[in-house]
Parts: structure tokens; C-alpha cells; sequence
């Protein structure tokens, strides 16, 4: 059975419609055995979301909490069609993860056309891990191109569980982008995308459908730690266990 040792997108009360602290998280997190945790609150652009100066400051945080390793991360909003997010180099450079996602709330929907560009022109930004919650119907993309690019640029794809619970046609749409991802080899994420702490380590949903369409398991990058560390060390220069 595949076992989720990282999730890599969870938020907090500095997200105000989110509910944990960050020892609350990762003191949950570490109680049903996962090693790494991603803070990923949303960025500026989103209307509750913190200050700049939290993403800045986010160097504070400790990098081992209740003995699970906290990476110091954001979810970034794709703010147009032309793929442009709403935090700037220097503060995607201060950081450990980006994960990278459209919200009605901070980009007016568009066409199928418009999505898919703007996600191939995020694919080809160096600072961007994660194309997250890519299933929301409001943001349909052409999925077989752009997971195409996705792969020229090392990109993971991110399986939501949030997304299949919640969001309206995300179940078959990240099926749809799990099928092409198997094609093409992409890698990709499954996170909770938890807004309270007791989302995190539940992925039912998610693994049940990954098993359904023989996604191979070497393809999850957050099932393994020692190629999770990889990835990280590789990209940022972090080694996450000793």
C-alpha cells in the first residue's frame, strides 16, 4: 500500500479561513507518521490571505517541528492568463516550496485556450515545485498538452484530495490528469490541501483512484523519503534527513 510520507501543501491560521497552528499540524502530522510538511498558506493576492511579510519572515520557523521537517513554503496565485503570480523572485528564493494554483478569487476564469497558456508559462518558471488543484473544473486546461510541458520543465503535478472531496468535476478531471501523467511519466504530488490538521495524512480518494488506473508508485514523489529528500536537495540545496 502506498504510504504518503510528505504532504506538501497544508494551511494555517495566518490563512483565515484555515484553523491550526503550525505545531498543531505538525504535531498531527507526526502522530500518524509522516516525516515532512510543506507550510503553504496562500499568497497576497488571495483576499484573507497573510502579509508579505509573512512569506519573508517564514525563515523563523524552526526546520524540525514534533519531529517532522517543516518546509517554509506558499501557495501562489496565478493571477492572469499569462501565468504570473502574485509573490516576487526574491521572496520565491527566500522559500522552500511553490506550490502554484488558480482561485476565482484572484483570477477571473477565461477559456480552455487562456488556462492552458497561462499553466505552460508557470511550468516555465524555475521557482514553481507543485501545478496544484489543477483538476477545478473553472480552470479546464487542455490537460495532454500542457502535462507535456510539465514534464519538459520537471514540474510535479499535484493529486488533491481536497479537490476530489470538494470541488465540482475535480474527481474526473484529476483522473483524466493522472492517466496522462502516467503516459508521459510525469511525477506528482498527493497532498491533502488541509485546511484543519486532522486532513492531513487522510488521501483515500486520491490513492483509491491512483490504484484504479495503475499509477506506478515510483511516480509519487512524496511516497518515498529517500527520493523526496532527492527532489529537495537537488532543487534547493536542503538535505532533509541525515
Amino acid at each position: 500500500m502506498v504510504q504518503i510520507i510528505a504532504d506538501t501543501h497544508c494551511h494555517t491560521v495566518a490563512s483565515s479561513h484555515a484553523y491550526s497552528t503550525v505545531d498543531e499540524n505538525a504535531a498531527y502530522a507526526a502522530s500518524v507518521g509522516m516525516k515532512v510538511l510543506a507550510i503553504t498558506d496562500h499568497a497576497p493576492a488571495m483576499p484573507d490571505a497573510p502579509h508579505l511579510w509573512h512569506f519573508y519572515n517564514l525563515v523563523v520557523l524552526p526546520r524540525t517541528v514534533s519531529g517532522v521537517v517543516v518546509l517554509r513554503g506558499a501557495e501562489a496565485n496565478i493571477v492572469d492568463c499569462e501565468g504570473n503570480l502574485d509573490l516576487d523572485n526574491t521572496c520565491y528564493s527566500r522559500l522552500d516550496w511553490i506550490n502554484a494554483s488558480f482561485h476565482t478569487q484572484s483570477c477571473k476564469p477565461g477559456t480552455v485556450e487562456e488556462h492552458t497558456r497561462a499553466y505552460l508559462n508557470v511550468a516555465k518558471n524555475p521557482y514553481v515545485d507543485v501545478i496544484a488543484h489543477s483538476g477545478t473544473e473553472e480552470f479546464r486546461y487542455d490537460y495532454e498538452t500542457a502535462v507535456k510541458i510539465f514534464k519538459e520543465y520537471g514540474k510535479l503535478v499535484e493529486i488533491n484530495e481536497a479537490s476530489q472531496r470538494v470541488r465540482r468535476g475535480a474527481a474526473k478531471n484529476c483522473a483524466e490528469i493522472a492517466r496522462l501523467c502516467k503516459k508521459y511519466e510525469v511525477r506528482i504530488v498527493v497532498n491533502s490541501d488541509a485546511h484543519y490538521k486532522t486532513s492531513l495524512g487522510t488521501y483515500s480518494k486520491s490513492l483509491k483512484m491512483l490504484e484504479e488506473i495503475g499509477f506506478p508508485e515510483r511516480l509519487i514523489l512524496n511516497a518515498d523519503a529517500e527520493r523526496f529528500g532527492e527532489y529537495v536537495y537537488e532543487k534547493r540545496g536542503i538535505k532533509l534527513f541525515d
